[in-house]
């Protein structure tokens, strides 16, 4: 009988067996990193390929991250069980492919940005940084430079941007000292801060009040092993979530850039130090600039070194940019589908990605595999791909489906995750920041005042009204002081200064990180 995880080859089955199928197809963990892709029609069987993949990755001490797009991923977090309507039927197919199926359950965390389905899933903008901002909020390239202004400012000044109202502040501030700003930094639009402003109105009624603030996710928390040593399965809640396409893409190419930023060089490593699933895939590239796409190719093929492998999941690999295709290495090819012409110019495309294989035409194979059979070419020694199989995906060890709320809700009560994310923290930043200083300034202006004194408001008044009696509740400007051309650095000194009265405040400062993609676009 063949193991599903067999630590001493560094190998996980995934399919195989009956007549005209391959004996035994296994993923080499060593070559997991060079990252893989599942697709196939709807109803082909890709969720429970996912699902599979997940289990065999935790059982050898990988942790998982995925989407849960249709909410029904949640049932790996049960074991499977005889008495399922499809336990007669998997039997049967684990027989014919030479595995036992040991049911058992996966450790799971739970995550949901909007808190409601799993623990809340935070970030800052900083740490978000103004490229994928500029993205989240389809800014256009005069939009997008004003808010890398307004970053730039607040790294400047210490103005740390810890959540939605810090930014709207600091866009305030921005807007109300245009004129001064456009001498250093360039033109400095007060319509594109306005523009700006009301995409972030439209980002908070979206959820992105839930998703910028603090404690933000830990890596560390979502990298972690249970104490039999299975690694943790993380599922994102993201049924709601898909209702915001691009929020969901933004976030998971956050959280990729996350990895590739902190995690270090690792080379080839025995195995993956995590496995990242990207489900509905094509959302990651729709509408993206070129530039943004060629990212996304630059960050997938050198976050191999960091030992992450990335899954991307689509129902058709033509979704996908070739570069980005070019780096899949391990493929799960389910049926697809030729109805049209263009499906059959689809079809086509996506066998000539395969490894031909002298038994069979591979653009057939893939016409006509079943459900829960699929067409696949793994990674084999030295990294060469391998010849394309026919392949009967083996079955899951987990439930199939979703859970119940209760059952949910317990695991996410029961999980040490609960209380370090359950309640928001609201540090001193940006917001809070400059309004202590616009108070200052307020105060300040005030004793200046009180200094000046009687003579100065006396020589200011209109001839009626001198001999009247001086009411200080009556604000009349001081006479205008001569004073030397301020530089450039003056005048925006001074227009900090200026300004810091009408704004809104903050927190303690503190340095500012950008996430990986905004600092391989500065750097390019």
């Amino acid at each position: 009988m063949a193991q599903i995880v067999d630590p001493d080859a560094g190998t996980v089955f995934v399919g195989g067996g009956g007549e005209g199928h391959a004996a035994a197809q296994n993923l080499l963990l060593k070559f997991a990193n060079r990252h893989g892709l599942i697709a196939g029609a709807t109803g082909t069987g890709k969720t429970v390929t996912l699902q599979t993949l997940a289990e065999s990755f935790s059982l050898a001490g990988v942790p998982v991250f995925m989407a849960d797009v249709k909410g029904d991923l949640a049932g790996i977090s049960k074991s499977g069980n005889t008495e399922s309507a499809l336990n007669d039927a998997f039997q049967k197919r684990a027989t014919q492919i030479g595995i036992t199926l040991d049911y058992q359950a996966m450790p799971v965390t739970f995550w949901d940005i909007w808190g409601e389905r799993g623990h809340p899933v935070r970030t800052t903008p900083a740490e978000m940084g103004p490229l994928l901002l500029a993205r989240l909020m389809d800014l256009s390239d005069a939009q997008e430079g004003v808010l890398n202004i307004a970053f730039r400012i607040a790294d400047e000044e210490g103005l740390a941007l810890l959540d939605l109202a810090d930014l709207q502040a600091m866009l305030v501030w921005v807007g109300q000292n245009a004129k001064d700003l456009s001498l250093k930094y360039g033109n400095v639009s007060t319509a594109s801060v306005g523009a700006i402003q009301r995409a972030l109105m439209v980002l908070e009624n979206e959820g992105g009040k839930l998703l910028f603030g603090e404690p933000a996710l830990a890596l560390a928390d979502m990298m972690r092993c249970d104490a039999s040593g299975k690694g943790m399965v993380n599922i994102l809640s993201a049924e709601k979530l898909m209702n915001s396409p691009r929020l969901y893409a933004t976030f998971l190419l956050w959280l990729m850039s996350e990895l590739f930023e902190q995690l270090p060089e690792v080379g080839d490593p025995e195995k993956p130090c995590i496995a990242f699933f990207f489900d509905e895939a094509h959302l990651l590239f729709d509408n993206a600039p070129p530039a943004l796409v060629a990212k996304i190719e630059q960050v997938a093929r050198l976050i191999r070194s960091k030992g992450v492998s990335l899954w991307f999941i689509s129902q058709n690999p033509a979704d996908l940019p070739e570069d980005v295709l070019g780096q899949l290495g391990n493929r799960v090819q389910h049926a697809l589908r030729a109805f049209t012409a263009k499906d059959q110019k689809a079809l086509r495309l996506a066998a000539e990605n395969y490894r031909p294989n002298p038994a069979f035409e591979t653009a057939e194979a893939i016409q006509s595999v079943s459900t829960g059979e699929a067409v696949t070419s793994l990674l084999e020694a030295k990294g060469v791909p391998g010849m394309v199989q026919r392949t009967l995906i083996r079955p899951p060890l987990t439930l199939l489906g979703p859970i119940p709320d209760a059952d949910r809700a317990a695991l996410n009560q029961a999980s040490d995750m609960a209380a370090k994310y359950g309640k928001t923290v609201d540090r001193e930043s940006a917001a809070e920041l400059l309004k202590k200083r616009a108070e200052g300034a307020a105060q300040e202006a005030g004793k200046t005042q009180a200094v000046n004194g009687d003579d100065d408001l006396w020589k200011m008044e209109p001839e009626h009204s001198r001999g009247r009696r001086y009411d200080p509740s009556i604000q009349i400007p001081a006479e205008p002081k001569p004073r030397a051309k301020a530089s450039n650095r003056d005048t925006i000194a001074s227009a900090f200064g200026k300004s810091l009265a009408r704004q809104l405040g903050t927190k303690t400062g503190q340095a500012l990180v950008r996430g990986v993609l905004g600092s391989l676009f500065r750097g390019k």
